[in-house]
């Protein structure tokens, strides 16, 4: 699909008014709460050791034989996870022990009696190594994923313009993914974090653009008639839910995974935006102005009448969902203000948890990324902690995170 001319009676005749819709876009936000953590001790066999701990505690570790770029990645990524406390080795509940470099990266985490619970060897830079490795140890001692090898993406105007700029989860190796000299919004990772989406006006219209990340190739796949914004990929990346205007008024829809045949879900009289999928791609999370200000709303991916969501906010958007499905993390905007907000979907409470917008969920369900000002923020939703992954490249705003 090639974009450039446009394309039948209902295209938006302008780019004002198209940028107009994005920026309605980007007011929107969000928040997180986790409720408990589930981690490990040792037990018989070769299961990994299962521990509880209480919300405040951590694992303790030791970490010896790793120096260099590699060994300050690892501990940082272990650190961010937010289950461990690093500590000298006579005091460690584990041991994580490492050997190699170079091309190859062994590690082997024994508890306090000797008993090894991971041996595990990764390959790949000196950084990919430390990342994989740090998954590893985070899956095996807590039985949560990692999120050091994932991927985020996000949008800064550092040279005037809104471009898509691409970083590891902690925030290193920032590269600019696009120079369209225009305007690039709406990232979106697809979860092997090989391709990008995002909506692109190099043709004066919003289009849907597909990157290629690995061999950095680049086509349009969506230039129906007006607006083609907020491009998401399903779980599974095989789906696309996306906001078209190509019937009138902003709807939700799912295509192909290449932009094809798009099947609408929602009807109302509002405007439909930033659709998001429940982890197992059978729901949509969407924010509606159907009843005036924006809500949330939730309906099947294969279309339906949507379903209020209540939040005890006002005025909603930028919905995320976790991975793990029991919360949305959303924007809200009170008293002139955004701020971002958790709600638990099993108990209906919903909470502040920064001053921000533009929330999204880490493969974790436990970090938050979310956008304040010109930084991106990374917030530990369990702990409070949080650090400041980008900074200095003018106003940044709509992080995705891959899982």
């Amino acid at each position: 699909m090639v974009c450039g001319k446009k394309r039948g009676g209902k295209a938006i005749g302008s780019l004002e008014k198209a940028v107009g819709l994005l920026r309605t876009r980007e007011e929107m936000n969000r928040l997180f709460v986790l409720l408990f953590a589930a981690l490990a001790l040792p037990v018989a066999g070769n299961e990994p050791p299962t521990i509880t701990i209480s919300k405040s505690e951590k694992l303790t570790l030791a970490l010896t034989g790793l120096t260099g770029e590699a060994g300050k990645v690892l501990e940082n990524d272990l650190m961010m996870s937010g289950y461990f406390k690093l500590v000298p080795g006579g005091a460690a509940a584990y041991t994580l022990a490492t050997s190699g470099g170079g091309a190859r990266l062994s590690g082997t985490v024994q508890d306090q009696a000797g008993k090894v619970v991971l041996n595990r060897t990764v390959d790949g830079t000196a950084r990919q190594q430390a990342h994989r490795l740090a998954d590893e140890v985070v899956e095996t001692l807590t039985g949560n994923p990692g999120i050091a090898s994932s991927k985020i993406a996000f949008v800064a105007n550092r040279t005037g313009r809104k471009e898509i700029y691409l970083a590891d989860a902690d925030g290193a190796g920032v590269v600019q993914l696009t120079r369209d000299n225009n305007i690039s919004v709406a990232p979106s990772l697809s979860p092997d974090r090989r391709s990008l989406l995002y909506t692109g006006y190099r043709s004066g219209y919003a289009d849907v653009y597909l990157v290629d990340l690995v061999s950095g190739s680049r086509r349009c796949i969506m230039k129906y008639p007006g607006t083609n914004s907020g491009a998401t990929f399903s779980p599974d990346g095989s789906r696309i839910a996306v906001t078209l205007s190509k019937d009138g008024n902003p709807e939700i829809y799912v295509t192909s995974a290449s932009g094809d045949s798009p099947r609408r879900v929602t009807r109302t009289a509002g405007s439909e935006s930033s659709p998001t999928w429940g982890p197992g791609g059978s729901e949509l999370v969407f924010s509606s102005d159907d009843r005036g200000t924006p809500q949330l709303y939730r309906v099947s991916s294969d279309g339906g009448r949507g379903q209020l969501i209540p939040t005890g906010h006002g005025y909603n958007t930028e919905p995320h969902w976790s991975p793990d499905g029991r919360k949305i993390a959303f924007t809200v905007r009170e008293g002139g203000s955004f701020s971002v907000a958790v709600l638990d979907l099993q108990s209906g409470q919903s909470r502040v948890v920064a001053q921000g917008q533009d929330p999204v969920w880490g493969p974790d369900s436990r970090h938050l990324i979310f956008a304040s000002g010109s930084s991106l923020i990374f917030l530990d939703a369990q702990s409070g902690q949080r650090t400041t992954l980008v900074s200095n490249l003018g106003s940044v705003s709509e992080p995705t995170w891959s899982r």
